[in-house]
């Protein structure tokens, strides 16, 4: 019995920043367009700026448990840049590079991984706050795609998830949903290899997990997620394929998470170094810049005045984070209910009365 499926693989840079033979038209026009890739290139950068940065706070206790990105930032830009204003994003919660394209500021980025839901209200209106589902937002991008058909508008949904997600029931009947409804929904599976501590090879008996789309009857493709220019491609086939009413594409990006799950977790632990250190070889800024330098489209002086640039705006960002105060306690009854339960005066009273308590006793 044949299990094998056939899987379109696209990659246009090689590990080394070169350009592969036998691209298409439409491939070759996006490695062509310098000021495209300058721009895939400086929201790259900037990400993993912003990115360190974050995981800077965490560890000195300004804030709380924060998922890096770091080595997925192309799959981040290149979502981001193809996505139209009028598009809805229903995140996953390592979507940095997405939600900086989108108007999230940094402050709020901040704000929310420092435990405080206000960060939420940044992007665009219709776009889903940040937030750290597993596979529970395939389900809401279906139901926002339903939605955009019913009504006959033209918009696409974007939902991102990662490798250990797209294993769980939520994933599997969203797709199916999808498929069975023809919904405008892309669903970008960022396969970093490990869920956690549980790596891509054990997660799933499928030979990739671009191929699950074969059962919801929905195209499916895999793409190199380190080459910001193959999944910028990939991701304008599918937007199109979306909004001209031709259905739903899983796109299974293929990357590596470099750091840590989260600042809760020690990599190192069950990932051998060898392996870090030969993802490290295909990280997607360094290709990038490669590719740039070797064009003559990027060089030093940029590349300072650059870094400069982003140090200063996520400085900025980090300074007006801590500027703002925490919201009062008495703020977690706020958003419960339409109407405020007579029920609840009670708790609102003995939190008044724990507050003033804690009050007293710090003076």
């Amino acid at each position: 019995m044949q299990s094998h499926v056939e899987v379109p693989y696209l990659q246009c840079l090689s590990n080394e920043g070169h350009v592969f033979n036998g691209l298409s038209e439409a491939q070759l026009s996006i490695l062509n367009d310098p000021e495209f890739l300058q721009e895939a290139y400086r929201w790259m950068t900037l990400t993993r700026v912003y990115d360190q940065k974050a995981v800077a706070l965490q560890r000195t206790g300004q804030m709380g448990t924060y998922p890096s990105s770091l080595g997925q930032e192309a799959i981040g830009v290149a979502v981001g840049l193809a996505m139209s204003n009028e598009d809805v994003l229903v995140p996953y919660y390592r979507d940095h590079a997405t939600f900086l394209i989108r108007g999230w500021p940094i402050r709020d980025l901040l704000l929310y991984w420092g435990g405080d839901e206000r960060g939420s209200a940044g992007g665009p209106a219709q776009d889903f706050p940040i937030c750290v589902p597993i596979a529970t937002q395939a389900s809401h991008a279906v139901g926002v795609g339903s939605a955009i058909k019913i009504k006959g508008e033209h918009q696409a949904v974007v939902t991102t998830i990662g490798d250990g997600g797209s294993s769980k029931g939520d994933f599997l009947e969203a797709i199916n949903v999808a498929g069975a409804w023809q919904l405008p929904v892309v669903f970008v599976i960022s396969n970093n290899q490990w869920a956690i501590s549980v790596p891509r090879s054990i997660q799933c008996g499928a030979e990739t997990l671009a191929q699950k789309g074969a059962g919801a009857g929905i195209p499916f493709v895999q793409v190199d997620g380190n080459d910001v220019a193959a999944c910028y491609q990939v991701m304008q086939e599918a937007l199109d394929r979306a909004r001209s009413g031709k259905g739903a594409t899983l796109i299974e990006a293929i990357t590596y998470r470099l750091g840590d799950h989260t600042t809760a977790d020690d990599a190192t632990r069950y990932r051998p170094p060898e392996e870090v250190k030969e993802a490290w070889s295909k990280e997607p800024i360094k290709r990038l810049q490669s590719y740039l330098a070797d064009k003559g489209w990027w060089n030093e002086e940029k590349e300072i005045a650059w870094h400069k640039h982003c140090d200063q705006k996520v400085e900025e960002g980090i300074d007006a984070y801590k500027t703002i105060a925490p919201e009062p306690a008495e703020a977690m009854f706020d958003y419960l209910y339409a109407e405020f339960p007579e029920v609840m005066n009670s708790e609102l009273d003995r939190l008044y009365q724990k507050v003033e308590r804690l009050n007293k006793e710090d003076v």
